[in-house]
């Protein structure tokens, strides 16, 4: 069938483009043309569903399908390497090494990566699922999102590989893109990601794949293993793996001696500030995996690999300026503006000066020379001042007293480092930030209204807080800029749909100072409406797990306020939630009243997140690790060997699923 062929043909062109394109980087075709032929394959397989194909090129986009991670257990454990931080140290290692051996070996240096680890498993040269390193014996099974990474294949080229075999790498967020994604944040009111590693390994746990692949990630692939690999040298599989379609670094070196390895670890040092990707330091490695073998390993890492540790990159810049943010919340930050200066593979012209006593402790002045470092931080920070250069400087760095949006007097609560503008109803920068949170996707997820709508409507006074977005008609939107008639519609339809959010996100959503949407969903289950909130005193506040003074004043505060129980009273009329639903309330019982349950290890019956819901619904509390507060833990299969040395040491019994189900009846 002529139809068959041309899909079958149009896969096998769009995988070697992406190849060209996102691991050689070197593309023979435009973007318009490889667009034609993605959206004639797009048109193919949507008449022919019977051709489908899980690697297909057409999936790199994602789906919105939300779908909860399975737990997979690792093949081979990920263990974590050893550090180091000087060349004694590595020395120390190359002659340990050496002893243990007592053969000739040789030594593969490749760059650290900054990201997050991945294992990729291929059957008959197709990925058949990508899992997270997790806890190193397990981890989350996120195929459907690392397919959306162009720059792992799909299908492999050439036909000497095994026929399965599994290698490691690291998933990485170029710096150009996340120095976007960091924008858009900051521009949303949202709080920045500190580094490209964060950002990547939030991303790889998106629910939605489609949002995954808007992230843009990388992927450098490092390690092999498998039966049947086609060399002992650890080197070799590697570039064989390259010659497969993955992404293999070029810095990657075989050493014999180590000088060659004090050499790499040197140029590394230098190239690494012109790279478009974070790295940390480097990787040595025994190269051949005979001899990795015979090396073994400790409990948390291998005796045949290390990691040295780059030192914090630092620069010296001018301090022309300080000026003030303020965000949602009335917080007002200083910022540096600075002399342009190269870090660590950016331009920084601006870095966080945090609050006043920073300002104060290092005693700062206008044109005063600064030392600027990312370290592992990648937000920019001033860590100190060079002294000797301090001539002919300006006006000592003074904290502002008053807003430098609305004019209000500065406050700062005892115990806080930052200085608040309390001028709630009225500060333009709190007003947007409060709106900006409230439509975002943790909250009400009303994605059809961004930053720069609302700040039109801002302007316009069409929005002065969030209630007045329940007032919006589509035939005074669609005149705004960059709007039209059927955006303006999709704005209606999304503030229509946000009416079904459920209570909890709903509280969250409205910005209470220190309420996260963890203690907005406990708070919700405690009291399980919004008139009991309101009408709580600090001390019932306090009784619910988790909410100390700080919360439960800020709570009380919030509610106390006469134009904040009027902007309820409008939600209100608008028809949001402000009560628990049905099906939550029913069958909450307090069988686990006062005890504490760590939950490890993969089960059959539930999911984890069900058991957390199960274990809250009647009155348990979820914790993460093992204390002698725990009351027990709810073991699956593979439990992490961590967790159950320091049961066994605590005397904290363990509970299979079938024994827990049955403590519920269920």
């Amino acid at each position: 069938m002529e139809q068959k062929e041309r899909i079958l043909e149009l896969r096998k062109q769009l995988h070697e483009h992406n190849y060209k394109y996102y691991v050689l980087n070197s593309p023979e075709i435009g973007d318009i043309e490889f667009d034609a032929l993605m959206r004639e394959l797009q048109d193919l397989e949507a008449l022919h569903p019977e051709l489908y194909d899980a690697n297909s090129p057409t999936l790199r986009v994602g789906s919105d399908i939300t779908k909860e991670f399975e737990q997979v257990a690792h093949k081979y454990p990920m263990l974590s390497l050893g550090n180091t931080y000087s060349k004694a140290e590595v020395a120390e290692f190359y002659d340990r090494v050496r002893r243990t051996l007592n053969e000739d070996f040789e030594i593969c240096c490749e760059l650290k990566f900054d990201g997050t680890s991945i294992s990729l498993t291929y059957v008959d040269g197709k990925l058949v699922r990508a899992v997270t390193r997790g806890d190193g014996e397990k981890g989350d099974d996120v195929t459907a999102n690392v397919k959306t990474i162009r720059s792992v294949p799909l299908v492999l080229s050439g036909c000497d590989y095994p026929r399965e075999f599994e290698i490691r790498g690291e998933v990485l967020m170029p710096w150009n893109v996340f120095e976007v994604l960091n924008a858009e944040r900051e521009a949303a009111g949202e709080q920045l990601f500190a580094n490209p590693r964060n950002a990547a390994s939030g991303a790889i746990k998106l629910q939605d794949s489609s949002l995954v692949a808007k992230r843009r990630l990388d992927a450098y692939l490092y390690y092999l293993l498998g039966e049947e690999l086609p060399a002992d040298g650890h080197y070799e599989n590697l570039m064989a793996a390259e010659r497969w379609g993955f992404k293999i670094s070029d810095t990657t070196r075989k050493c014999r001696t180590l000088d060659d390895i004090y050499d790499f670890i040197d140029s590394m040092d230098v190239l690494r500030r012109g790279l478009p990707f974070a790295t940390d330091g480097v990787v040595i490695k025994v190269n051949s995996l005979r001899q990795q073998k015979n090396l073994g390993y400790t409990a948390k890492s291998p005796r045949w690999a290390i990691a040295y540790k780059f030192q914090a990159e630092r620069a010296v810049t001018r301090l022309n300026e300080v000026s003030y943010q303020v965000g949602r919340t009335g917080v007002v930050t200083p910022v540096a503006n600075l002399d342009p200066v190269q870090l660590s593979g950016t331009v920084v012209r601006r870095a966080s000066l945090h609050n006043a006593d920073i300002i104060e402790k290092f005693d700062l002045h206008i044109g005063d020379m600064v030392f600027v470092e990312k370290g592992g931080e990648i937000i920019p920070k001033i860590t100190g001042v060079d002294l000797d250069m301090r001539i002919l400087v300006g006006d000592k760095v003074k904290f502002i007293e008053r807003c430098p949006e609305c004019g209000t007097e500065l406050m700062r609560y005892p115990g806080e480092a930052a200085h608040y503008c309390t001028n709630e109803s009225g500060c333009p920068p709190q007003i947007k930030g409060r709106i900006e949170h409230f439509v975002s996707r943790e909250a009400m997820n009303i994605d059809s209204i961004g930053p720069e709508t609302i700040e039109t409507m801002y302007k316009l006074g069409l929005l002065n807080n969030i209630a007045d977005l329940y007032t919006l008609q589509a035939t005074e939107l669609m005149f705004l800029p960059r709007m039209g008639a059927k955006s303006a519609e999709n704005v209606v339809s999304a503030l229509e749909a946000s009416r079904n959010v459920p209570f909890e996100r709903v509280l969250f959503a409205l910005g209470i100072r220190f309420v996260g949407a963890t203690v907005a969903k406990r708070l919700a289950r405690a009291f399980e409406n919004i008139d009991a909130i309101m009408a709580a005193t600090p001390l019932e506040l306090m009784a619910v797990e988790e909410i100390g003074e700080r919360i439960a004043m800020s709570v009380q505060q919030f509610f106390a306020k006469e134009e904040n129980r009027q902007l309820i009273k409008r939600l209100k009329t608008a028809g949001l939630k402000f009560n628990l639903d049905a099906e939550v309330l029913e069958g909450r019982t307090e069988i686990l009243k006062g005890k504490t349950i760590v939950i490890s290890g993969v089960f059959n019956r539930h999911s984890r997140d069900e058991y957390k819901e199960m274990i809250e619904k009647n009155g348990g509390k979820n914790v993460g690790s093992v204390s002698k507060s725990t009351t027990f833990i709810l073991a699956g299969e593979n439990m992490g060997p961590s967790k159950l040395e320091k049961a066994q040491k605590m005397g904290v019994p363990l509970m299979n699923e079938d024994e827990f189900l049955a403590m519920l009846s269920i």
